[in-house]
């Protein structure tokens, strides 16, 4: 077999013209399933309007993912912690109200039982 001179001739000496028919299970099998009904998602033309979970947005909240886009790491993870912390401390002031709560319509109940509010002045 004759070696090709040129590059040219390389290149064209290794082009296959080989048809693989990729609609086949049997011979090229999904990897994962569902990933090509995702990806056949995005094979749908580019428009200019906003994905619909970007219009439910309002400017403050485009406005606070641009600011969290902005953190580096260590940032993002303090904003976490604290977000963390007040989500506590908000449970912690419910469960107080909670019980507060409780106890107040307890000793209403006793009140109203011991008669002290339902009795007329003579």
């Amino acid at each position: 077999m004759a070696a090709p001179t040129e590059g040219t001739d390389l290149e064209a000496s290794l082009f296959s013209f080989e048809k693989l028919d990729r609609a086949s299970p049997d011979l090229w099998p999904e990897q994962l399933p569902g990933v090509a009904e995702f990806a056949a998602s995005f094979k749908s033309p580019i428009t200019n309007s906003p994905p619909k979970w970007m219009a439910e947005l309002e400017n403050d909240d485009i406005d606070m993912l641009k600011e969290l886009g902005s953190l580096t790491t260590a940032n993002l993870m303090e904003k976490v912690r604290g977000l963390q912390n007040l989500a506590y401390q908000l449970g912690l002031d419910e469960w107080h109200q909670n019980c507060y709560g409780h106890l107040c319509l307890i000793l209403w109940g006793q009140l109203l039982h011991s008669g002290r509010l339902c009795r007329q002045p003579h």
